[in-house]
């Protein structure tokens, strides 16, 4: 079966779901059966087919276990304590739930495979369309009672079926990580977020600290060995492997799609690496749709800084390539890969995690970093060929393409970037992304940098597909 994929920060609605690619709207058919005048003010019923937005206290009844061992209700109760009287008063807006998990970005409940059909749009899907379209992005199970970020919720895919142009059923699941599993044995939502647990004062990120310890010497929490990361970033699709989602704080997870249209989570995937099995990895892998590799990176919070690896048409990671020309962790969310280069950003956005004992987040803005634009041959044993050129104003979020010119002599990346990057975890749009031409000249080592929108664009994809 091929996919189509994609990621997102918002989600489909429980009952509708909108193809944008397409311009075909889609309506999942299911009896209603309950009564109209129950469902939220806001929501109005369509002809029998209803567009559900899931409120915060219903979600937070359906999901809250009756029944929790003695020590998750004290580790709940102290973790209560941190939110009502350690946390600031009131959140900030890019950290207070309700503000959050509004509009486009509430929650919604899995959907088990359901029939669905196409209604209105521009026009028909190619009949040769034949498969899966997948769609990621955060999603939380359990909706916390502190601060949250946008980007902290649990992965939750949305699948749509497709065959010979026709979409035939279409179904939400939550990835079933660690987090997700350990969240919902606890009946509360407590891992850490990078984004969001420490930034309410030196108290209460020194007190979620000592209760995250607290729950890992009781076994109610294992990051070291299985991970703590939401796999709600992207998806990957890995040909004659399989089906990832990932984020970068973890390794991915495996998924399958279904006959029935379902999709399950299969675990989290060490690529063969039994022996020193690595801790995360970037959610942007690149593959190569002619040799079958993949080629992807992790960051780190102690030196190598960066360390850049492929995984071989088997599905085996090869021998990391430390960059120690990095010098301090920095947050590169994605890079480019060319017939024969890598090309990794270093932006302002960095790591320390050494910033939480303050009650800062550990990711934050250097506004005193010059940015960089590197690049490197993508089959390198070693960093002794890495080249760093200086891009002043450049803070790239994704790569879209990249490609080569010139017999090799020249590289283009297609990105976008942040020209107020500090504002980038605030608000989204706020940071004015905008997407550039990034034009290379290997001999020269010279960048040359050409707007491609005057508006807001994010978020574009090339489907390797």
């Amino acid at each position: 079966m091929e996919a189509l994929l994609s990621s997102s920060f918002t989600h489909p609605p429980a009952w509708s779901i909108n193809v944008s690619s397409s311009s075909i709207r889609i309506h999942v058919k299911k009896k209603i059966t309950n009564n109209i005048n129950s469902l939220p003010k806001h929501t109005t019923p369509l002809t029998r087919q209803v567009i559900i937005t899931t409120q915060h206290d219903q979600i937070k009844k359906n999901n809250y276990f009756k029944k929790q061992s003695l020590l998750a209700i004290v580790f709940n109760a102290f973790d209560r304590f941190i939110s009502t009287f350690l946390d600031p008063s009131p959140l900030r807006p890019s950290l207070d739930p309700e503000h959050v998990l509004s509009g486009h970005y509430a929650p919604v409940e899995e959907l088990p495979p359901t029939i669905c059909e196409a209604v209105g749009g521009d026009g028909p899907l190619p009949r040769c369309l034949d498969g899966a379209y997948i769609r990621n992005g955060p999603n939380p199970r359990l909706i916390p009672n502190g601060p949250y970020h946008l980007y902290d919720g649990d992965g939750m895919l949305h699948v749509l079926r497709i065959s010979h142009g026709k979409p035939t059923t279409f179904c939400s699941r939550h990835v079933y990580t660690h987090k997700h599993a350990v969240e919902s044995e606890a009946g509360y939502p407590f891992v850490p977020s990078p984004f969001a647990s420490c930034n309410g004062g030196v108290a209460a990120s020194i007190a979620r600290l000592i209760l995250i310890l607290a729950r890992i010497v009781a076994g109610k929490f294992d990051p070291l060995n299985q991970g703590f990361g939401t796999a709600n970033t992207s998806v990957a699709l890995f040909r004659g492997i399989g089906i990832f989602a990932l984020c970068e704080s973890d390794l991915p997870y495996k998924v399958k799609v279904t006959e029935e249209g379902d999709i399950a989570t299969l675990g989290r995937h060490y690529f063969h690496e039994s022996n020193k099995p690595f801790l995360n990895m970037t959610a942007h892998p690149k593959t190569d749709q002619e040799t079958g590799e993949a080629f992807a990176y992790r960051y780190n919070v102690s030196p190598p800084d960066l360390s850049f690896f492929r995984i071989d048409s088997d599905g085996r990671k090869q021998k990391d390539v430390p960059i120690y020309s990095i010098k301090k962790c920095t947050m590169i969310h994605d890079f480019g890969v060319t017939k024969n280069f890598a090309i990794f950003p270093d932006s302002q956005i960095v790591v320390n995690p050494l910033w939480v004992l303050g009650g800062r987040s550990p990711v934050r803005i250097d506004s005193s970093k010059i940015q960089r634009i590197g690049f490197i041959p993508r089959y390198a044993t070693d960093e002794s060929e890495m080249r760093w050129i200086d891009s002043p104003g450049l803070n790239v979020l994704h790569c879209v393409n990249a490609w080569e010119e010139d017999g090799g002599a020249t590289i283009v990346v297609v990105a976008t970037n942040a020209s107020k990057v500090e504002k980038i975890f605030e608000s989204f749009h706020s940071s004015e992304l905008r997407m550039e031409k990034i034009t290379i000249n290997v001999n020269a080592k010279t960048v040359e940098r050409n707007l491609l929108s005057t508006t807001f664009l994010e978020l574009g994809a090339v489907n390797p597909a």
